[in-house]
């Protein structure tokens, strides 16, 4: 098998473990809040801004916990907290920060008894491997956590996909919230 065809097929396992109803939920969550803030760090930060990207493009209030502009967040607001191992302090702390101002947390993590987890409104179990290989975690030829953020970055944009469905946003409209400064 290739390396492409492995880590094709690795992203499908884990792919095929999330349930779709629950990203589906995820999306109907985002579309009655106020703002959404989103955190991470390293890699996944970039899915969490990556995420928040497209958002934004679909017509959503979002930020980017950390960001010059983000302001400070409410209880009507939710927060979208990905860590692969659920132990980034950083991130684990800004849960409980948001959580403790009444926010809605949602957690993306492999580990769903995690410290970020236990913090969370609810839990998007991703179940693939990370940095640390915990005995749970499933098997993969790529480097540290890789496989996590990959099928992060899919679960969003079919957060994403479900999100623009729900609120009947078409790609034209998208393509307005576009960057035009290209």
């Amino acid at each position: 098998m290739t390396k492409l065809a492995s880590i094709q097929t690795e992203i499908h396992l884990v792919l095929s473990q999330v349930k779709e109803t629950l990203l589906e939920e995820t999306a109907e969550l985002l579309k009655s809040k106020k703002r959404i803030f989103v955190i991470g760090e390293g890699r996944s930060g970039l899915m969490a801004k990556s995420f928040a990207m497209r958002l934004m493009h679909l017509g959503a209030t979002v930020y980017v916990v950390g960001e010059t502009i983000t302001p400070s967040i409410a209880g009507d607001d939710v927060l979208v907290a990905i860590s692969g191992s659920g132990k980034t302090k950083s991130v684990v702390w800004t849960a409980e920060a948001a959580k403790s101002l009444g926010c809605y947390t949602i957690a993306v993590t492999t580990d769903s008894s995690s410290p970020l987890a236990n913090t969370a409104s609810s839990i998007i179990t991703i179940p693939a491997s990370t940095k640390y290989r915990k005995e749970h975690e499933l098997d993969s030829i790529q480097p540290l956590g890789s496989l996590f953020d990959q099928c992060a970055h899919i679960v969003f944009d079919t957060i994403c996909l479900c999100y623009a469905e729900q609120n009947k946003v078409e790609f034209a409209t998208a393509f307005k919230n576009h960057s035009n400064l290209e």
